[in-house]
Protein backbone atom coordinates (compact mmCIF):
# COMPACT_ATOMS: atom_id res chain seq x y z
CA UNK A 1 0.00 0.00 0.00
CA UNK A 2 1.35 3.27 -0.63
CA UNK A 3 2.11 6.16 1.75
CA UNK A 4 -0.64 8.25 -0.07
CA UNK A 5 -3.51 5.31 -0.04
CA UNK A 6 -2.69 4.94 3.62
CA UNK A 7 -2.77 7.92 4.81
CA UNK A 8 -6.03 8.37 2.84
CA UNK A 9 -7.29 5.77 4.62
CA UNK A 10 -6.76 6.59 8.09
CA UNK A 11 -8.24 10.05 7.34
CA UNK A 12 -11.79 8.57 6.14
CA UNK A 13 -11.66 6.35 8.98
CA UNK A 14 -11.13 9.02 10.80
CA UNK A 15 -13.94 10.94 9.45
CA UNK A 16 -16.11 7.84 9.94
CA UNK A 17 -15.72 7.45 13.81
CA UNK A 18 -15.93 11.00 14.21
CA UNK A 19 -19.64 11.48 12.43
CA UNK A 20 -21.86 9.74 15.02
CA UNK A 21 -19.98 11.85 18.08
CA UNK A 22 -20.65 15.29 16.16
CA UNK A 23 -24.64 13.90 15.07
CA UNK A 24 -25.12 12.91 19.26
CA UNK A 25 -23.91 16.35 20.12
CA UNK A 26 -25.11 18.97 17.88
CA UNK A 27 -24.98 21.84 20.83
CA UNK A 28 -21.95 21.43 22.12
CA UNK A 29 -20.47 23.90 18.96
CA UNK A 30 -23.22 26.40 18.67
CA UNK A 31 -23.85 30.13 20.09
CA UNK A 32 -27.85 29.50 21.05
CA UNK A 33 -27.58 33.46 22.09
CA UNK A 34 -26.05 34.73 17.96
CA UNK A 35 -28.74 36.49 15.95
CA UNK A 36 -28.49 33.30 13.43
CA UNK A 37 -29.88 31.21 16.26
CA UNK A 38 -32.48 34.26 17.91
CA UNK A 39 -33.68 36.35 14.75
CA UNK A 40 -36.48 36.43 12.43
CA UNK A 41 -35.84 36.99 8.87
CA UNK A 42 -39.55 37.39 8.28
CA UNK A 43 -42.77 38.73 10.10
CA UNK A 44 -46.03 36.71 10.71
CA UNK A 45 -47.36 38.78 8.37
CA UNK A 46 -44.94 36.99 5.92
CA UNK A 47 -45.13 33.77 6.99
CA UNK A 48 -48.92 34.17 6.62
CA UNK A 49 -48.45 35.50 2.99
CA UNK A 50 -46.51 32.88 2.52
CA UNK A 51 -48.90 30.24 3.61
CA UNK A 52 -51.64 31.74 1.40
CA UNK A 53 -49.53 31.62 -1.44
CA UNK A 54 -49.29 27.68 -1.05
CA UNK A 55 -51.08 24.94 -2.82
CA UNK A 56 -51.85 21.40 -1.55
CA UNK A 57 -48.85 20.35 -4.75
CA UNK A 58 -46.35 23.16 -3.29
CA UNK A 59 -46.61 23.29 0.01
CA UNK A 60 -45.15 26.85 2.12
CA UNK A 61 -41.85 26.00 2.04
CA UNK A 62 -39.59 27.76 5.03
CA UNK A 63 -36.63 25.38 4.84
CA UNK A 64 -33.56 27.01 6.34
CA UNK A 65 -35.39 30.37 7.78
CA UNK A 66 -34.75 32.23 10.49
CA UNK A 67 -38.25 32.20 12.45
CA UNK A 68 -36.88 32.51 16.12
CA UNK A 69 -38.75 34.08 18.58
CA UNK A 70 -41.66 35.16 15.89
CA UNK A 71 -45.81 34.72 17.82
CA UNK A 72 -46.78 32.22 15.39
CA UNK A 73 -49.58 31.06 17.68
CA UNK A 74 -52.74 29.71 16.27
CA UNK A 75 -51.43 29.47 12.51
CA UNK A 76 -52.68 26.95 10.04
CA UNK A 77 -49.16 25.26 9.07
CA UNK A 78 -50.76 22.24 7.68
CA UNK A 79 -48.00 20.64 5.43
CA UNK A 80 -45.32 22.90 5.71
CA UNK A 81 -42.00 22.35 5.26
CA UNK A 82 -39.77 24.15 7.90
CA UNK A 83 -36.62 21.51 7.39
CA UNK A 84 -33.64 23.56 9.08
CA UNK A 85 -35.78 26.13 10.31
CA UNK A 86 -34.74 27.82 13.36
CA UNK A 87 -37.84 28.70 15.72
CA UNK A 88 -36.06 29.08 18.68
CA UNK A 89 -38.55 30.38 21.06
CA UNK A 90 -40.91 31.07 18.62
CA UNK A 91 -44.77 30.95 19.88
CA UNK A 92 -46.24 28.16 17.94
CA UNK A 93 -49.20 27.58 21.13
CA UNK A 94 -52.57 26.41 19.38
CA UNK A 95 -50.71 26.19 15.70
CA UNK A 96 -51.83 23.29 13.60
CA UNK A 97 -48.81 21.61 12.39
CA UNK A 98 -50.31 18.66 11.19
CA UNK A 99 -47.73 16.59 8.39
CA UNK A 100 -45.50 19.58 8.82
CA UNK A 101 -41.99 18.37 8.39
CA UNK A 102 -39.44 19.55 10.59
CA UNK A 103 -36.51 17.68 10.15
CA UNK A 104 -33.52 19.21 11.71
CA UNK A 105 -35.41 22.18 12.73
CA UNK A 106 -34.38 24.15 16.15
CA UNK A 107 -37.07 24.41 18.07
CA UNK A 108 -35.17 25.24 21.84
CA UNK A 109 -37.39 26.47 24.12
CA UNK A 110 -39.89 26.98 21.52
CA UNK A 111 -43.73 26.78 22.89
CA UNK A 112 -45.87 24.31 21.18
CA UNK A 113 -48.48 24.24 24.12
CA UNK A 114 -52.25 22.61 22.75
CA UNK A 115 -50.25 22.62 19.17
CA UNK A 116 -51.86 19.86 17.09
CA UNK A 117 -48.51 17.88 14.73
CA UNK A 118 -50.86 14.53 14.18
CA UNK A 119 -48.74 12.63 11.73
CA UNK A 120 -45.63 15.47 11.46
CA UNK A 121 -42.12 14.13 10.78
CA UNK A 122 -39.55 15.64 13.19
CA UNK A 123 -36.20 13.92 12.81
CA UNK A 124 -32.84 14.88 14.05
CA UNK A 125 -34.46 18.27 15.46
CA UNK A 126 -33.28 19.91 18.70
CA UNK A 127 -36.17 20.50 20.96
CA UNK A 128 -34.91 21.20 24.87
CA UNK A 129 -36.80 22.55 26.91
CA UNK A 130 -39.68 23.05 25.01
CA UNK A 131 -43.23 23.06 25.50
CA UNK A 132 -45.66 20.34 24.26
CA UNK A 133 -48.37 20.57 27.11
CA UNK A 134 -51.63 18.92 25.43
CA UNK A 135 -49.83 19.07 22.23
CA UNK A 136 -51.79 16.06 19.72
CA UNK A 137 -48.73 14.23 18.06
CA UNK A 138 -50.78 11.25 17.17
CA UNK A 139 -48.83 9.03 14.74
CA UNK A 140 -46.07 11.75 14.32
CA UNK A 141 -42.03 10.22 13.86
CA UNK A 142 -40.16 11.59 16.27
CA UNK A 143 -36.68 11.06 16.88
CA UNK A 144 -35.75 14.48 18.27
CA UNK A 145 -33.98 15.41 20.97
CA UNK A 146 -36.35 16.77 24.24
CA UNK A 147 -34.64 16.67 26.86
CA UNK A 148 -36.09 18.55 29.85
CA UNK A 149 -39.16 19.23 27.28
CA UNK A 150 -42.97 19.27 28.69
CA UNK A 151 -44.95 17.25 27.55
CA UNK A 152 -47.89 16.71 30.16
CA UNK A 153 -51.04 15.67 29.30
CA UNK A 154 -49.79 15.25 25.53
CA UNK A 155 -51.00 12.77 23.14
CA UNK A 156 -48.58 10.72 21.34
CA UNK A 157 -51.09 7.78 20.37
CA UNK A 158 -49.11 5.40 17.71
CA UNK A 159 -46.68 8.01 17.54
CA UNK A 160 -43.06 6.40 16.37
CA UNK A 161 -40.22 7.44 18.46
CA UNK A 162 -38.08 4.31 18.18
CA UNK A 163 -34.55 4.76 17.53
CA UNK A 164 -33.82 4.58 13.56
CA UNK A 165 -31.49 1.68 12.88
CA UNK A 166 -31.26 3.03 9.40
CA UNK A 167 -28.77 6.11 10.24
CA UNK A 168 -26.35 4.32 11.82
CA UNK A 169 -23.56 6.38 10.09
CA UNK A 170 -25.36 9.37 11.85
CA UNK A 171 -25.20 8.48 15.36
CA UNK A 172 -28.28 6.57 16.54
CA UNK A 173 -30.66 9.12 16.05
CA UNK A 174 -33.78 8.49 18.29
CA UNK A 175 -36.06 10.27 20.73
CA UNK A 176 -34.23 11.83 23.76
CA UNK A 177 -36.46 12.21 26.84
CA UNK A 178 -34.43 12.85 29.95
CA UNK A 179 -35.41 14.63 32.69
CA UNK A 180 -39.15 15.31 30.44
CA UNK A 181 -42.37 15.94 31.92
CA UNK A 182 -44.78 13.01 30.25
CA UNK A 183 -46.92 13.46 33.14
CA UNK A 184 -50.44 12.14 31.80
CA UNK A 185 -49.28 12.02 28.42
CA UNK A 186 -51.19 9.19 26.38
CA UNK A 187 -49.02 6.86 24.60
CA UNK A 188 -51.32 4.15 23.46
CA UNK A 189 -49.82 1.92 20.81
CA UNK A 190 -46.82 4.23 20.54
CA UNK A 191 -42.99 2.87 19.83
CA UNK A 192 -40.43 4.03 22.26
CA UNK A 193 -38.15 1.32 21.50
CA UNK A 194 -34.28 2.53 22.73
CA UNK A 195 -35.94 5.91 23.41
CA UNK A 196 -33.57 7.87 26.46
CA UNK A 197 -36.25 8.36 29.25
CA UNK A 198 -33.57 8.92 31.56
CA UNK A 199 -34.90 10.56 35.04
CA UNK A 200 -37.94 11.31 33.00
CA UNK A 201 -41.46 12.00 34.98
CA UNK A 202 -44.32 9.49 33.84
CA UNK A 203 -46.43 9.30 36.81
CA UNK A 204 -50.02 8.46 35.49
CA UNK A 205 -48.85 8.18 31.69
CA UNK A 206 -51.02 5.40 29.81
CA UNK A 207 -48.23 2.89 28.03
CA UNK A 208 -50.92 0.59 27.09
CA UNK A 209 -49.72 -1.27 24.23
CA UNK A 210 -47.15 0.93 23.98
CA UNK A 211 -43.03 -0.76 23.21
CA UNK A 212 -40.31 0.10 25.90
CA UNK A 213 -38.03 -2.65 24.14
CA UNK A 214 -34.03 -1.68 24.92
CA UNK A 215 -35.87 1.61 26.07
CA UNK A 216 -33.30 3.95 28.97
CA UNK A 217 -35.41 4.40 32.25
CA UNK A 218 -32.78 4.62 34.48
CA UNK A 219 -34.34 6.73 36.97
CA UNK A 220 -37.54 7.85 35.74
CA UNK A 221 -40.71 7.82 37.94
CA UNK A 222 -43.29 5.43 36.38
CA UNK A 223 -45.81 6.00 39.52
CA UNK A 224 -49.06 4.96 38.46
CA UNK A 225 -48.36 4.40 34.78
CA UNK A 226 -50.91 2.11 32.62
CA UNK A 227 -49.07 -0.66 31.17
CA UNK A 228 -51.18 -3.13 29.75
CA UNK A 229 -49.68 -5.09 27.41
CA UNK A 230 -46.45 -2.95 27.21
CA UNK A 231 -43.73 -4.37 26.22
CA UNK A 232 -40.82 -3.84 28.49
CA UNK A 233 -38.21 -6.05 26.67
CA UNK A 234 -34.62 -5.16 27.33
CA UNK A 235 -35.58 -1.83 28.61
CA UNK A 236 -33.19 -0.74 31.30
CA UNK A 237 -35.14 -0.03 34.91
CA UNK A 238 -32.39 1.02 37.15
CA UNK A 239 -33.63 2.92 39.57
CA UNK A 240 -36.44 3.32 38.07
CA UNK A 241 -40.18 3.94 40.02
CA UNK A 242 -42.73 1.67 38.61
CA UNK A 243 -45.72 0.97 40.50
CA UNK A 244 -48.76 0.30 38.19
CA UNK A 245 -52.60 -0.15 39.81
CA UNK A 246 -52.99 -3.39 37.32
CA UNK A 247 -50.01 -4.81 38.22
CA UNK A 248 -46.87 -5.86 36.33
CA UNK A 249 -47.93 -8.69 35.26
CA UNK A 250 -50.39 -7.13 32.74
CA UNK A 251 -47.01 -6.25 30.84
CA UNK A 252 -45.39 -7.84 28.30
CA UNK A 253 -42.11 -9.28 28.92
CA UNK A 254 -41.45 -7.99 31.82
CA UNK A 255 -39.54 -10.44 33.21
CA UNK A 256 -36.50 -9.98 30.74
CA UNK A 257 -36.15 -6.28 31.49
CA UNK A 258 -32.74 -5.02 32.76
CA UNK A 259 -31.98 -4.76 36.18
CA UNK A 260 -34.90 -5.56 37.39
CA UNK A 261 -33.43 -5.57 40.94
CA UNK A 262 -32.44 -2.19 40.62
CA UNK A 263 -35.74 -0.95 40.48
CA UNK A 264 -37.35 0.85 43.31
CA UNK A 265 -40.81 -0.13 43.75
CA UNK A 266 -42.17 1.70 47.13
Amino acid sequence: MSIRTAVGAALLLALACAVPAAAQDMMRHVDLTSPEMTSAEMTRAGVEAAIAAATSARPADFTGRRLSGLDLSGLDLSGVVLRAAKLNKTNLADAKLDRAILDQAWLVEADLRHASLQGANVFAAQMQRAKLDGADLTSARIAADLTNASLSDARLIGANLAADMKNQSMGLMRAVLKSANLERAILRDADLSRANLEFASLKDADLTNASLRGAELGGANLTGVKIAGTDFLGADLTSARLIAPIGLGAAKNFDQAKNIDRLLRN
